[in-house]
């Protein structure tokens, strides 16, 4: 087998590489910095092809699927992204206009074309969107990562319903988890209040999941009840519980 992973020079991408590894499966691993992707091709006891690549660039991501299309390709995993906290009125729009190109655009092209990839040509396969248990949700100081967020997920249970009606062999899932120990605050400049779990549990129940057909992947049973829970709070209660959560700390 042989899995492709966006955002895999660290975090939850890096440590997806490192699981699927231990089971044999071979790699085509994308990111912008290049050394750390060597670095990890060099850890890896499989076969690893790596792709360095900005993919808030469309053009960019439309040449790397073209560059990788004729390959047999098992296990598509889109999880390049990064989150920008503060107050809307405030925030940078360019650096939150690379954000939707990144978490929206980027997702939204290579999902198509993996999907096509998966159920026209190779009759099956695996497609994981790590999307966030901020796409249930609205997210003051951090509006629009999960403005982001909700649109992945929505879009991927859409796409699970057809499938599902076509009778595909193509497994698509989406990773919901809270708080996860990467360098997301670092480069969204701020913090939760809530701890992290961490990356390397995330990326180990991700994948056992996804192999297992799960829909809705979330980690944690603290983040399942808090899911459950906000069907039946009012918005304006959980907007307020979102602000608090979503701590602002610029360094």
């Amino acid at each position: 087998m042989k899995a492709f992973i966006t955002g895999a020079s660290s975090g939850i991408g890096r440590d997806m590489a490192r699981y699927l590894a231990t089971k044999n499966i071979d790699l085509i691993l994308v990111a912008r910095r290049k050394e750390r992707l060597i670095e990890l091709q060099k850890e890896l006891k499989v076969n690893v092809t790596i792709y360095t690549c900005d993919l808030r660039k469309k053009e960019e991501v439309f040449k790397l699927f073209e560059t990788i299309k004729e390959e047999r390709i098992d296990i598509f995993i889109n999880n390049a992204g990064f989150g920008l906290f503060g107050e809307f009125l405030e925030t940078d729009l360019d650096r939150e206009l690379e954000m939707i190109d990144l978490n929206v655009i980027s997702y939204h092209i290579l999902t198509k074309l993996c999907l096509q990839k998966l159920e026209k040509e190779q009759k099956g396969g695996y497609l994981l969107n790590v999307c966030s248990s901020a796409g249930f949700l609205a997210g003051p100081r951090l509006s629009t990562y999960y403005a982001t967020k909700n649109y992945i997920l929505k879009l991927t249970l859409a796409i699970y319903e057809e499938l599902r009606k076509r009778k595909s062999k193509v497994v698509i899932s989406a990773l919901c988890p809270g708080p996860v120990n990467t360098e997301f605050n670092k480069v969204a400049k701020g913090h939760f209040s809530v701890k992290g779990i961490s990356s390397e549990y995330t990326a180990k129940y991700a994948i056992d999941k996804m192999f297992q057909k799960k829909l809705i992947i979330v980690p944690t049973f603290r983040m399942k009840l808090v899911l459950f829970l906000s069907r039946f709070a009012p918005w304006k209660l959980i907007l307020k519980i979102s602000y608090k959560i979503q701590e602002r700390k610029v360094k």
